[in-house]
């Protein structure tokens, strides 16, 4: 049997400290997935010189995890990851490094010091806004409602192991169609929807409520645009909470 390879050099300092990081996705760089996005992230922690941890082994990386990232194409105002670093770091100060180091349109929001508890376990729904041009809202309020009476939509989406239909009415706990058209500068209405939507596996996407909602006969004429307005904890009254507050409340030893 050959001999263990054992990696040369010091084993990689332990962290310190735990960060945890929202930040948006908003323009042109909705487009980007969270592939893209760590890529840049790493990037970004270089230059901004935050203490990163690194894992051990032949091939270290930092030390981060990414919690539900929103699908390529739709705008965010909450996403999240985690960071783990050697030395104790001011968090706001991260913050300004990191927002100035990365492109504009993935801005950092917001930086906490993690306390107790997963973030990932605190992520149970999302809030989406949906603008739907060329679409009055009471066109939309139309589809809407037919779709919130269905006692079911199955859609069919192709993953990884192959096809897979799945029922995406349950999970979507509230939709409400904006009284008044989000008239655009064209003079074009623009019909706008809110969701709460609950998190589940298979995750229901917004995309997946569009296919239900063409299924029964409401299809805009150009495609919608979405954007995640928040993502946390599901509040007694099917609102979306602040995942971060739990940390933000926890007092330092």
């Amino acid at each position: 049997m050959a001999p263990q390879r054992v990696p040369e050099g010091p084993p990689p300092a332990p962290a310190v400290q735990k960060l945890r990081i929202r930040y948006a996705k908003r323009g042109r760089l909705r487009f980007s997935s969270t592939r893209d996005f760590s890529r840049a992230i790493e990037r970004a922690l270089r230059r901004a010189g935050v203490p990163m941890a690194f894992s051990a082994g032949f091939h270290p990386h930092p030390k981060i995890s990414y919690a539900n990232g929103a699908p390529t194409g739709a705008a965010s105002e909450a996403e999240y990851f985690e960071i783990s670093v050697v030395e104790r770091v001011d968090p706001e100060s991260v913050r300004a490094a990191l927002d100035e180091a990365l492109p504009d349109g993935l801005d950092v929001v917001e930086v906490v010091e993690a306390g107790p508890g997963g973030l990932a376990d605190r992520l149970e729904a999302s809030r989406w806004r949906v603008e739907f041009p060329g679409v009055t809202a009471a066109e939309a309020e139309a589809g809407i409602r037919a779709f919130l009476d269905a006692p079911s939509a199955q859609v069919t989406r192709t993953f990884k192991t192959g096809p897979k239909t799945f029922d995406v009415r349950p999970p979507v706990l509230s939709a409400a169609v904006d009284p008044v058209d989000g008239s655009e500068a064209s003079g074009m209405p623009c019909a706008i929807l809110t969701m709460v939507v609950r998190h589940t596996t298979p995750a229901t996407r917004p995309d997946d409520v569009l296919t239900a909602l063409r299924a029964i006969g409401f299809a805009p004429p150009t495609p919608a645009r979405v954007t995640r307005l928040a993502q946390g904890p599901l509040t007694a009254t099917a609102g979306v909470a602040d995942p971060l507050a739990a940390d933000k409340n926890t007092v330092a030893p």
